[in-house]
């Protein structure tokens, strides 16, 4: 079963690496703060299947959880700064 586990966490690597692409080359704000959204809804993901390989659910499933609500409070605060500050939906180019 451990093997299950572990193609699926390859293969939520794999997924990840498809977001931080769009975190990295996103054409706008929007775009980089949706993908690093992605990554961190991923990450906590990861952490639980890496809980269920070393059988340790319990001490993972508290860091997800802590690193699920640090990303989400981080994720509102960019967001919200960038409403504020120039606009979520301005191309990068325009100034």
């Amino acid at each position: 079963m451990h093997e299950v586990f572990l193609y699926a966490s390859v293969f939520l690597c794999g997924v990840m690496a498809l977001s931080l692409y769009r975190a990295v080359f996103g054409p706008t704000v929007l775009d980089r703060l949706i993908g690093v959204n992605a990554i961190g809804s991923k990450t906590t993901a990861l952490l639980i299947l890496i809980g269920l390989i070393y059988d340790r659910v319990d001490m993972f499933v508290d860091i997800a959880l802590a690193y699920a609500t640090l990303n989400f409070i981080a994720v509102l605060a960019a967001s919200r700064y960038f409403q504020k500050r120039k606009g979520l939906y301005d191309e990068m180019g325009d100034k």
